[in-house]
């Protein structure tokens, strides 16, 4: 079984759209947005059975050159 989480990306300035294109190679995502405020980017993606979401998000997400700071949100039950 799958984990959906949520997670809120601050680009450095004037990588956002590298970023973007950088997560959308990895095809790790099931939607990428750009959003205004605190964050640039938000992503909902889900983690694989079995996986540790932390290093999931650390090995597959914090290592994209111009991520500045995450912020994840794990989800429980969809309504």
């Amino acid at each position: 079984m799958t984990t959906c989480v949520f997670v809120q990306i601050r680009c450095k300035p004037g990588t956002t759209y590298e970023v973007a294109e950088e997560i959308a190679l990895r095809e790790i995502h099931s939607e990428l947005f750009s959003t205004s405020g605190e964050f640039d980017l938000l992503m909902k993606l889900y983690i694989p059975g079995g996986e540790d979401v932390g290093k999931y998000i650390n090995e597959n997400v914090r290592n994209i050159a111009g991520i500045e700071r995450t912020l994840t949100t794990l989800t429980f039950k969809a309504f």
